[in-house]
């Protein structure tokens, strides 16, 4: 039942910003951190950002701090990605993902945000 589904992504100019959002259910979202990584053409998977549990603590790939924020409203099982400063290089599909156990993780079907002028 665990279901993680992203929207927000699209088309930005360099320098512009989009908002991912991700809204998850089948799980108590409150209880675990949760994480954005993306997949950009030709690259591996590449981790973006984490945030706590209760969103008290943050982290960020090198590539993204400064321009990225994580956030999360645990009232509405949604987690946010706040992306300014759009690059091309951020063009990728971004995902969602928990880790329910050690050995179950669960990801989110993408979305694609496209940088291009």
């Amino acid at each position: 039942q665990v279901q993680l589904v992203e929207s927000g992504g699209g088309l930005a100019q360099p320098g512009g910003s989009l908002r991912l959002s991700c809204a998850a259910s089948g799980f108590t979202f409150s209880h675990y951190a949760m994480s954005w990584a993306r997949q950009a053409p030709g690259k591996g998977l590449e981790w973006v950002s984490g945030i706590y549990s209760d969103g008290s603590d943050t982290y960020y790939a090198d590539s993204v701090k400064g321009r990225f924020t994580i956030s999360r409203d645990n009232a509405k099982n949604t987690i946010y990605l706040q992306m300014n400063d759009l690059k091309p290089e951020d063009t990728a599909v971004y995902y969602c993902n928990v880790w329910i156990t050690p050995h179950e993780s669960y990801w989110g079907q993408g979305t694609q945000v496209t940088v291009s002028s």
